[in-house]
């Protein structure tokens, strides 16, 4: 591929994607952890497949490597920390295939973590991650592993922040200021987030960006600007989520709110 120019060169070195090997939570205490194996194992084989295009990476030095090929850099995540089975061998075993992120719960709790879809977020629920929880954490700093909060009750991040030597990611969660959405970050987090080092990835889905079955770019674009006001921009991402959503913002500025195009310029690049 021939050196982009400096017009375009920021996006074409930022070029990566994060797979996620998602299971349903049903398959939790059943077939989980083979039925995550299995997505692994479908990940690596589609990147092979279209190798040309993709090339997969486990480590910054691997992603500099394709980018310098002119290749996607193609990294894997599993959502859901039901796909463990409640196992630090399975964690270990998941991040020797490549697994760099795991997002703690999702629809569902764990044994050892609560999900904001099932647990009542209050200080009176009691924690959010047991002992092994807090154990799963310190492991992942160990390895490396990224720690995804998306998904997880407020009692667990708090947990996990606490737990954490490391940066945490949310991966696909907006602002709870903005839509009130259990699925979002609320600002006591977010701040903590910021003191943590941590990245929140504003995702695209309309009933966490504008609480119900309409939303606009405008409004995604006022969930960072948000961030980007009570945290700065070296806070925020993009998590788009794209393949699990089934509503998605138009293009259009939301009715009595100025545009305001400067929000996704040079610096979230």
């Amino acid at each position: 591929m021939e050196e982009p120019n400096s017009q375009h060169s920021c996006t074409w070195r930022s070029f990566l994607h994060f797979w996620a090997a998602y299971v349903p939570c049903e398959s939790q205490h059943l077939n989980a952890v083979q039925l995550t194996l299995e997505q692994v194992d479908l990940i690596k084989r589609l990147i092979e497949k279209y190798s040309q295009h993709m090339q997969f990476a486990a480590s910054s030095m691997e992603i500099l490597e394709a980018h310098s090929k002119g290749r996607i850099a193609s990294l894997i995540g599993v959502e859901g920390g039901h796909s463990l089975g409640s196992s630090l061998a399975v964690l270990r075993t998941l991040y020797q295939l490549g697994v760099r992120y795991l997002t703690l719960t999702h629809t569902c709790n764990t044994p050892w973590a609560k999900s904001s879809s099932v647990e009542q977020d209050d200080d009176s629920s009691g924690g959010g991650l047991t002992s092994f929880g807090k154990t799963v954490v310190r492991e992942m700093n160990r390895l490396g592993m990224l720690i995804d909060l998306s998904h997880t009750a407020r009692t667990t991040m708090r947990d996990a922040l606490r737990a954490s030597r490391a940066p945490l990611i949310f991966s696909h969660s907006s602002a709870f200021a903005v839509c009130n959405s259990s699925r979002n970050v609320p600002d006591e987090i977010l701040r903590q987030l910021a003191s943590n080092g941590g990245l929140v990835m504003v995702t695209f889905y309309n009933y966490f960006v504008k609480c119900g079955a309409q939303a606009t770019v405008s409004d995604v674009a006022e969930h960072i600007h948000y961030i980007r006001s009570l945290i700065g921009v070296e806070h925020i991402g993009v998590g788009g989520d794209f393949d699990g959503i089934n509503k998605f913002p138009i293009l259009g500025i939301s009715l009595g709110r100025p545009p305001r195009p400067r929000l996704l310029g040079g610096s979230l690049c």
